[in-house]
């Protein structure tokens, strides 16, 4: 399966929910990301730490240095309580959106012609047609 970009705002619910498995640092949770989609998403390095000093910024998350496997120092983000609950309201929305989406992919032509009837185009040709007719007398 082809690595997708991700789609704009889904990223911050991404680095939300894998920070809701524990404290990472910036590569971690791009790896994360990768694993748990299996492949399918790719979280860019350019785009991620923006995300991440956006989400420090509204108090979503919070960092602090710490030094790493290989004894250099890395920057580790935890989730806050304000990111908890930023992440369900997030989440919610973004199963509605899930759910919207997925009625329009997955509407059957007898569901669309009830919304829209061929016999309302009839009606709206005869209206515009009138109106042309009726303007021509006023000229």
């Amino acid at each position: 399966m082809p690595k997708t970009d991700l789609l704009q705002g889904t990223l911050d619910l991404l680095i939300l929910k894998i920070l809701t498995l524990g404290p990472n640092h910036g590569w971690g949770i791009c790896t994360r990301i990768q694993q748990i989609s299996r492949d399918g998403l790719n979280a860019s390095h350019g785009s991620l730490y923006p995300a991440l000093h956006r989400l420090e910024l509204r108090g979503d998350v919070e960092s602090e240095m710490t030094p790493s496997e290989n004894n250099r120092r890395a920057r580790v983000y935890k989730l806050t309580r304000a990111g908890r609950r930023r992440l369900e309201a997030e989440n919610a929305s973004w199963q509605r959106f899930v759910l919207s989406v997925g009625r329009v992919l997955n509407a059957e032509r007898s569901w669309t012609t009830r919304l829209w009837r061929p016999d309302d185009v009839r009606t709206t040709h005869r209206i515009r047609a009138r109106a042309r007719s009726t303007s021509q007398d006023w000229r």
